[in-house]
């Protein structure tokens, strides 16, 4: 995809959802922080079905450290990996007291030192709390760059990196968002839903799920130079041939007795 097809493609989106957000529930840096924290390998309706009630009574870094690694479990004992969050959590908060005054820093590299933060959640909170113009690539992410020819890459760090490349400025603040969202309501791994995606004719995928204009084309495309069988397609059409040409075993014992008795 090329620079020009990249900025419809995010016009497009955009048109669609002005205004994206993230789905995680949070009510500052910090809890955001907490939030993306506990969304590893879990999804966001789970993660705010714990945060709800623990943001009711924890909000502080040091509010979390008062409330302890076995307090925190309690409240996230249904996420995934829920132990090592809660230590990782824990770990975080008290860096954060001893070492920041109990904020947030917007800062990268000090984001990435912190316990259970790496790349993808320094840039999730770069992005949501700070507003800064930064890629975030999950699993979601991801797939839409590869699977529609925005940004192929290997790696979450090659995508990312093509990503920042290919995106128009005006459209960079919310492009994470729109991406997750994509592919997390329209281009899902298993069948995407390509029938109702605003950015199909942008896409490279070859796969696209068809949609009932697709099924209908090759039919109103026939003329009487291309008869209807051969618009929805030779092959199919030769296999139904030979099928029915061609009688069947029971078939060709009951012809063959009707001559003996003949």
């Amino acid at each position: 995809m090329n620079r020009a097809q990249a900025a419809e493609f995010f016009a497009r989106l955009e048109a669609a959802n002005p205004e994206p957000k993230s789905e995680l529930e949070y009510l500052d840096p910090y809890t955001l922080l907490v939030a993306v924290v506990l969304s590893a390998q879990a999804t966001d309706v789970g993660v705010n079905r714990a945060t709800g009630p623990l943001f009711k009574k924890v909000r502080t870094p040091a509010q979390m450290v008062a409330l302890g690694e076995a307090g925190l479990k309690a409240f996230i004992k249904a996420i995934g990996l829920f132990n090592t969050k809660a230590k990782n959590v824990i770990a975080l908060s008290e860096i954060l007291v001893r070492d920041h005054g109990g904020q947030v820093p917007r800062d990268r590299e000090i984001l990435e030192s912190l316990p259970g933060v790496g790349r993808k959640t320094a840039n999730v909170v770069l992005n949501v709390a700070f507003g800064e113009p930064t890629m975030a690539v999950d699993t979601h992410v991801f797939r839409v760059s590869n699977r529609t020819g925005l940004a192929p890459g290997k790696t979450p760090l090659e995508v990312e990196l093509k990503l920042l490349k290919i995106i128009p400025a005006q459209f960079a603040q919310h492009a994470h968002h729109w991406l997750i969202l994509h592919g997390r309501y329209t281009c899902i791994a298993r069948k995407p839903n390509c029938p109702h995606c605003v950015v199909r004719d942008l896409c490279a995928y070859k796969d696209k799920t068809p949609g009932p204009g697709d099924v209908l084309a090759p039919v109103a495309q026939a003329t009487k130079k291309e008869p209807i069988a051969q618009a929805i397609g030779r092959k199919a059409v030769a296999q139904a041939t030979s099928r029915s040409a061609i009688p069947s075993k029971k078939t060709a014992q009951k012809k063959s007795a009707a001559k003996t008795r003949r």
